[in-house]
């Protein structure tokens, strides 16, 4: 018994060393590990916004309906707007989502409530909360508000997809003028 337990350590730190070493983590490292987006911060943050964008569809600067394209939907709106959230203003556009069977520009437009599928959002957070990126936050909420979630169940809210080669930023970064903005290029 006592060979064992000198052994069960040894083979315990070689299988930590090479789980460190390939960049796999270890349940101790996973409470260190920073998510890039879907964390609790994230939703929380994604639910208080929700609460201040009540409203949004009245705010003074919106667009027409107009066709849109995948992720988003077969037709879309958007609003802008300064909106306080956690006690601090921010920049905030939303474009509701639009689609379905049967979906038109002129059904959407006479009864969007039908057709809307999703409201994706993009705030301009505080400097140094993503500076590679601008600063942005995204989220996805579904038609009733609630926050989106991929098929690995985490919550499209915060830094989406950060340092993958698809999603909201790897999109939107292609944005022309370096301000991850399409509506003004």
């Amino acid at each position: 018994m006592k060979r064992l337990v000198p052994i069960a350590l040894s083979l315990v730190l070689v299988l930590a060393g090479v789980a460190a070493h390939t960049g796999c983590a270890t349940a101790e490292d996973e409470g260190e590990m920073e998510m890039p987006f879907g964390g609790p911060e994230d939703v929380t943050f994604a639910k208080n916004l929700w609460q201040g964008m009540m409203g949004y569809e009245s705010w003074k600067m919106s667009s027409d309906y107009y066709e849109g394209m995948s992720p988003h939907g077969a037709f879309l709106r958007m609003y802008y707007n300064v909106v306080n959230v956690e006690g601090a203003p921010y920049h905030v556009i939303v474009k509701d989502n639009f689609g379905g069977e049967g979906a038109t520009l002129e059904k959407v437009a006479e009864s969007s409530e039908d057709y809307l599928a999703a409201v994706t959002v993009m705030v301009q957070r505080h400097e140094g909360y993503d500076p590679e990126n601008r600063n942005w936050y995204y989220v996805k909420y579904d038609a009733d508000g609630a926050v989106s979630m991929n098929e690995e169940s985490m919550a499209l809210a915060g830094r989406v997809a950060k340092g993958m080669d698809s999603g909201c930023i790897a999109c939107h970064a292609k944005a022309g003028g370096d301000d991850y903005i399409f509506t003004n290029d």
